[in-house]
């Protein structure tokens, strides 16, 4: 089974109306709806992640009867779920909103992810952004492009590669264990630029529209990276875990550095990974 162009434009079209349904008419109503804290008062959860998670799944399983579903809220309940990603012939996981302390705080910064996957292999990604309302895609080995609500498609290309003192960075240092992340907030100054917009969803469209060179994370849950990940890799990117191994939406370690090729990669990990630099 392989996911086609129409699939990916049914699910962009599943994903905007959850956005349209569920999570605009809740946005800067914080006082209105719940939000709750899950692993840490910096990971919270409202009831419009859960209601966009529940309407996406819900017309996921409509379309695609015999696919596993794991969704960020409903394996915060259910851990096991995410032991499918690995197994399934076609698995879609979803994060109904990345970027949900942004969305609480009446930012307008936080994004929808689906990703779809076939025995463990990323083979979709799509990232909406609800304010927006345009989709970014990427199917396995056809590319990554923009789709705006005028019917336009812009493909997507990372940036040219740069020296290291020259790349404007996406790069947060709290989920990192120390010494690691002494150590990286030291050597940050090797790079041109770095910022954190506390929404992975924004970053990889950042980085596959070329607007940024270099995506570093720590904590790999899937539906963080699963359909960014893809994003980049389709628009030219290349990425790997902090050890130089590939990266796989089974993989909730290791770290993770996106940069605009191979040589960029080596690059930058000498620069920002290694004591002394």
């Amino acid at each position: 089974m392989k996911l086609s162009h129409a699939d990916a434009a049914n699910i962009g079209n599943i994903i905007a109306e959850a956005a349209v349904t569920e999570i605009m008419p809740r946005f800067r109503r914080v006082r209105e709806i719940e939000v709750r804290t899950k692993t840490s008062a910096f990971d919270v959860v409202t009831e419009a992640d859960e209601a966009a998670e529940h309407a996406i799944s819900a017309a996921l399983l409509r379309a695609f009867p015999h696919a596993a579903v794991i969704g960020e809220e409903g394996t915060a309940r259910d851990p096991a779920a995410l032991d499918q990603i690995g197994t399934a012939e076609l698995a879609f996981i979803i994060d109904p909103i990345d970027g949900t302390r942004n969305f609480t705080s009446g930012l307008p910064l936080f994004g929808t992810m689906v990703a779809a996957t076939m025995r463990g292999e990323i083979v979709f990604g799509a990232i909406h952004d609800p304010v927006c309302n345009d989709t970014a895609f990427a199917l396995r080995g056809e590319g990554a492009w923009l789709a705006t609500p005028d019917g336009k498609r812009h493909d997507l290309k990372v940036a040219p590669p740069v020296p290291v003192k020259q790349m404007d960075a996406i790069i947060g240092i709290n989920f990192l264990p120390e010494h690691l992340r002494t150590m990286v907030a030291g050597n940050i100054s090797r790079l041109g630029m770095s910022a954190w917009l506390r929404c992975a969803a924004h970053e990889y469209r950042m980085a596959a529209s070329g607007h940024c060179h270099l995506l570093f994370y720590n904590k790999l849950m899937p539906w963080d990276h699963a359909a960014g990940w893809l994003l980049h890799r389709e628009a030219g990117g290349y990425s790997a875990h902090f050890d130089g191994s590939p990266y796989r939406p089974v993989n909730l370690t290791g770290g993770l550095l996106c940069a605009p090729d191979e040589e960029s990669w080596h690059a930058v990990k000498q620069a920002i990974l290694t004591p002394g630099g």
